[in-house]
């Protein structure tokens, strides 16, 4: 038996759980502040949305402590670029906001189906690697599940908006968490083996370190 194999096979499983804590606790962040934008719209223009986009947030906000409590018994720490969720989060959800109350569910259902797949591959690979965190997500996916089929039972109408916003907004969630992997948590050879922001040289209390 190759021991040598079976401990590098295991050092992967962790790298790749610890990977799955951080882009999902980053990614929930970035939805509390797109729910927290909306919100700040809803409740002058929109204020029969508020009460459901507030429990969404809730559910957010709920989601992201249950990743953060996962970390330290795997040795995860939180993503280095919160302010990069932050931002992204918040601009999204106050553009979405300004077009309207459908394009407001539009963006809900474009992020949360893109969270539902991403979930079941998560899912698949942890069932049998790490039951626990499995069972976390997917709690987790269950009430993302629910904010999908509340967006999609509020639009009043699906026409070339819809068509047009869906696969767009769909295919930025896509985009920040492909970046997300690629710049900070990618190893890349030419770096010896580091990701690219490793080039920036951050100092540790850089904003781009900061957790909130």
């Amino acid at each position: 038996m190759n021991h040598t194999s079976i401990r590098s096979g295991m050092r992967d499983v962790d790298v790749t759980i610890r990977r799955i804590l951080k882009v999902n606790h980053a990614g929930e962040f970035g939805a509390v502040r797109i729910y927290g934008a909306q919100l700040l719209v809803a409740r002058r223009l929109f204020p029969d949305m508020a009460p459901a986009l507030e429990e969404m947030r809730e559910d957010e906000i709920d989601h992201c402590r249950l990743f953060r409590e996962a970390m330290p018994a795997r040795r995860a720490k939180p993503c280095r670029v919160m302010a990069f969720w932050s931002l992204g989060g918040y601009l999204l959800g106050l553009m979405t906001s300004l077009g309207g109350r459908n394009m407001i569910w539009i963006c809900t259902e474009a992020v949360e189906g893109t969270v539902h797949r991403h979930l079941e591959d998560q899912l698949a690979f942890l069932a049998t690697r790490d039951p626990e965190l499995h069972a976390i997500i997917a709690s987790i996916q269950e009430q993302e599940l629910a904010h999908l089929r509340k967006a999609e039972d509020s639009q009043k109408r699906r026409g070339l908006s819809h068509a047009l916003l869906l696969p767009l907004i769909s295919a930025l969630t896509d985009l920040m968490i492909w970046l997300h992997r690629y710049n900070w948590h990618r190893p890349h050879g030419s770096l010896q083996s580091k990701p690219p922001v490793s080039r920036l040289g951050l100092i540790k209390d850089n904003l781009l370190r900061l957790h909130t």
